[in-house]
């Protein structure tokens, strides 16, 4: 019988998160926590850490994974099993928490939700009321201690460095063959993390400390405090040696790549490509078959550019279930994520004219190259818009345009479509091509002043006739709603996809 999931569930799973719980000597709570986990997570890992009080009996007839650790080796190590477990199942994160009652079970969506935002970030939880709970001097003691030596160590502040309760990316964990064994190894972690680059975010989340006498602890406060003082030691030697250089080339080099980048394209084209398609068009007029070399030569340009050179720095793959090839008109429409966006869209066809705001039209670098090769310029009015697209469609050529009308601020999602594209397409009687793309606004958002390396997809959906248009009796307006609805979908699953390998 198929296994029956809840939306979370799905959801959960199809971005490749599972839960991973350590446990040693919980047979106490840890059916209670597993059960609760369950509810939320399909998929759960409980690793028993040499357990001698039949917790794993407990566990016998719950439908979990479990990885059974002959003898107790502590927290790192059992923790290092979960995630090779879980990496060799094909996950792609690992939402740990700790089998003692302490975390709400009931938060995993919140890590979901943070996944989505940060995809690729280690999320730490940070636990809420810890200044009202009824701790130790101790345990107080041991968490300002670390978050100091946390933020000597990286130069980077985070208010809850001893949490357990944790979204760890599994294909971007680091120093993990160097990891000690017990509570210091989740520190580490997230020192190895900061050194080498990967996002650390706070989530805020519950916490609930049961009375003194019920509680199961194997913190050992002399021995395990000197352990935590090594360890701080030997790391703040290793963070001047290695991690702070490491961390500062890292910043040097994204800034270079962003500088070189772009003055490359500026370079090429403003030094290059315009000037030869100035001479090209001046020397015998600007006739339509002339034009058409030039959209030739652009569109070979770009296709070199993204999927040869993958400029700048990011990989490309194209998805085009329904075997599109570009040979009718259509108007084709495509989210707005950045400044990346344009060449993508060059690469697919030489047949293939952008509708450009004004300062695309203006640009000193390439806009005498749009205004020469019949670009749309979307100030200029609809009766000039409709009459220009109808002479390109009438020539065989795709007019392309983003229904946001603006990119998106975060370059996650899809903003309002506008009526306008559709508005054309009934003007001009052609089919709608739709394209998603993601990507682009992840590696360059809108304001962002580096690239980050992020892998980009184009997809190619299915033509919508205006015979299809018609039949369903909408008005333009809602023809852009509800083809906005299909984009956020499809969007939400290339996603989900996709930064499972961020």
């Amino acid at each position: 019988m198929p296994e029956v999931l809840t939306p979370g569930q799905e959801a959960l799973r199809r971005r490749g998160v599972c839960v991973v719980i350590p446990t040693y000597n919980n047979a106490g709570t840890v059916a209670d926590v597993v059960s609760r986990a369950r509810e939320q997570c399909a998929d759960v890992f409980v690793v028993l850490d040499g357990c001698t009080d039949g917790t794993e009996a407990l566990l016998l007839e719950m439908p979990v994974r479990r990885i059974v650790l002959p003898r107790n080796g502590g927290k790192g190590k059992a923790l290092k099993a979960g995630f090779r477990a879980a990496l060799e199942a094909g996950f792609a994160y690992a939402i740990t928490l700790d089998a003692d009652g302490q975390h709400y079970p009931e938060d995993i969506p919140l890590f979901l939700e943070a996944n989505r935002a940060h995809p690729g970030a280690l999320i730490v939880g940070e636990r809420q009321g810890l200044k009202d709970a009824e701790r130790s001097g101790g345990s107080r003691f041991a968490n300002a201690f670390s978050n100091f030596w946390f933020f000597v160590q990286t130069l980077r502040p985070l208010r809850d460095t001893q949490t357990g309760y944790r979204l760890y990316p599994l294909r971007h964990l680091h120093g993990l063959s160097l990891l000690t064994s017990r509570y210091e190894a989740e520190l580490e972690l997230l020192v190895f993390s900061a050194w080498h680059g990967t996002p650390l975010k706070s989530l805020p989340v519950r916490v609930y400390y049961p009375p003194r006498e019920e509680r199961v602890s194997h913190f050992r406060p002399g021995r395990d405090f000197l352990r935590i003082t090594l360890l701080n030691t030997a790391l703040c030697i290793l963070a001047l040696v290695y991690g702070l250089p490491l961390t500062i080339g890292r910043a040097v080099y994204r800034f270079l790549k962003f500088f070189l980048g772009f003055t490359t394209f500026a370079v090429v084209t403003f030094f290059f490509v315009t000037p030869a398609v100035f001479l090209y068009l001046t020397f015998g007029g600007k006739s339509p078959r002339k034009k058409e070399k030039v959209h030739g030569f652009i569109h070979r340009l770009a296709r070199f550019a993204v999927f040869r050179l993958g400029w700048p720095g990011l990989k490309y793959t194209l998805h085009n279930p329904s075997g599109e090839d570009f040979s009718r008109p259509a108007i084709l429409l495509c989210n707005h994520q950045s400044h990346l966006d344009i060449l993508p869209l060059l690469a697919l066809s030489p047949r293939m004219v952008l509708v450009t705001t004004d300062w695309v039209w203006k640009n000193p670098f390439y806009g005498y190259v749009i205004r020469n090769a019949d670009y749309l310029r979307a100030s200029g009015g609809p009766d000039e818009l409709i009459a220009k697209a109808r002479e390109l469609t009438a020539r065989g050529y795709i007019v392309a345009g983003y229904p946001e009308g603006t990119r998106a601020l975060d370059g996650k999602g899809i903003g309002r479509f506008h009526q306008g594209a559709f508005v054309l397409a009934r003007e001009l009687g052609a089919d709608i091509l739709p394209v998603v793309l993601y990507g682009t606004g992840r590696a360059l958002p809108k304001h962002g002043r580096s690239i980050r390396r992020w892998p980009v997809r184009i997809e190619i959906g299915e033509r919508i006739t205006p015979e299809a248009l018609l039949q369903c009796g909408e008005t333009p307006r809602e023809q852009a709603s509800r083809l906005r609805k299909w984009y956020r979908t499809r969007f939400a699953e290339i996603a989900d996809e996709m930064e499972q390998h961020v």
